[in-house]
């Protein structure tokens, strides 16, 4: 259906309809013939249009573009955000992390109006993977007259027992000590967060438990840091469990590793990190350790594992490990909006007066996003609010095993 042509006059005063207008029978909504479209080739527009008074040089030149239009292009190109840059595997990771607050650079190629971005230079770096993601300075911690040797145990699953340990251990690393971080755990998260490759048939905690290899043989130097030695876990660990069950002396496998490794190499601490479980991998922790570090979440939950954690430790103090005790309680993922948090902190601090620490890991995304990166939060974000609790845990950890130890 085709209507008549507007009044001449009515699209000189600016109405701004097109001359030809047709209704769609199906939607009864007014289609705009393309032609029609280009408002500023309308033979009144141009009949209305001032001459030029002056000759402008091409460079001067006005373009016929509407002022309206371009304006909002100009705007839209103003507006429109780049993400970061792919890093390169040798660039540390902890100087490109972007804080919330940080704004957002805009796109050079749609404005012109800032140069390109050009990224950081690698090209004078030996060996990529083998550079430190450090690029800061932290003060040195105090190294401990012996070996320590920890097992991060707790057999309620999610309460950060991984987290943990590769911060604490990350932590500690940077202050100057040398650390081990054995993962016992299948599922290899802790081998994730640190950097350290574990696909199917990489060498690590199985061939130590199961053949008897040297842990020196398999150890990996995470990016991390440089004094940060990780002893990856893989899928194939999961069948250790009952590979072990006809093993003589299975219990003491892991011991025996660690004690032979411990005067091969200078080590400050060792981390185990534990499946969240009670079998024979974390029996075998459990034998090799002499301090437990538990990491409690703040939720009603955690305290009953706890509780039967407390139970297997006694079990185990009175058959296999005389020297195993508690040493270090670490509550975490706590959440300062809720009373229910607070009530866990006073439970426990009163349960465990000297054991648990000052310090209390808050419940950050930082730290949840930092393993997706093959980081720990320490270097994926420093100055976040995870990133400096664990700092300060690891630091008061140092301090106290100086001083019990001296």
């Amino acid at each position: 259906m085709l209507q008549d042509d507007l009044d001449e006059n009515q699209v000189a005063q600016g109405l701004g309809w097109p001359r030809r207008v047709v209704i769609d029978p199906q939607i009864g909504w007014p289609t705009v013939p393309r032609e029609t479209l280009d408002w500023t080739s309308h033979p009144l527009r141009r009949a209305a249009a001032p001459a030029p008074t002056t000759e402008l040089s091409e460079t001067e030149a006005v373009s016929e573009e509407p002022v309206p239009r371009r304006a909002m292009k100009e705007g839209a190109a103003l507006l429109t955000r780049t993400p970061l840059p792919s890093q390169s595997d040798g660039v540390s990771r902890e100087t490109s992390a972007m804080s919330d607050d940080d704004p957002a650079p805009s796109n050079p190629e749609n404005t012109g109006a800032t140069p390109a971005y050009s990224p950081p230079d690698t090209s004078s770096q030996v060996d990529a993977a083998h550079v430190s993601r450090e690029t800061r300075t932290y003060p040195r911690l105090p190294a401990p007259p012996a070996p320590r040797v920890f097992v991060v145990a707790n057999q309620k699953g999610g309460v950060g027992k991984t987290t943990t340990s590769v911060n604490i251990a990350a932590a500690l690393a940077q202050g100057g000590l040398s650390v081990l971080v054995i993962d016992l755990d299948p599922q290899g998260n802790a081998s994730t967060a640190l950097g350290v490759d574990h696909h199917a048939g990489t060498p690590g905690t199985y061939e130590v438990l199961i053949h008897g290899h040297s842990i020196a043989d398999h150890v990996v130097t995470s990016p991390e840091s440089p004094g940060l030695q990780v002893l990856p876990a893989t899928v194939d660990l999961a069948g250790a469990e009952i590979e072990l069950v006809s093993v003589v002396a299975r219990e003491n496998r892991l011991l025996r590793a660690i004690k032979r490794y411990l005067k091969e190499a200078a080590v400050d601490y060792v981390f185990l990190d534990c499946p969240p479980s009670l079998g024979l991998l974390t029996l075998n922790a459990l034998v090799a350790a002499g301090e437990i570090l538990i990491p409690i979440q703040c939720e009603y939950y955690a305290l009953e594992g706890v509780s039967q954690l407390m139970n297997t430790i006694g079990l185990v103090k009175g058959e296999l490990n005389d020297d195993l005790k508690v040493s270090t309680v670490l509550l975490t993922m706590f959440d300062a909006r809720t009373r229910l948090a607070a009530q866990v902190v006073d439970e426990v601090r009163a349960h465990f007066t000297e054991e648990t620490l000052r310090n209390v890991i808050p419940r950050s995304v930082r730290i949840s996003e930092a393993p997706s990166y093959g980081q720990t939060v320490l270097t994926y974000h420093p100055d976040s609010a995870g990133a400096v609790s664990y700092r300060e845990a690891a630091t008061e950890i140092a301090h106290r095993g100086a001083k019990e130890q001296a």
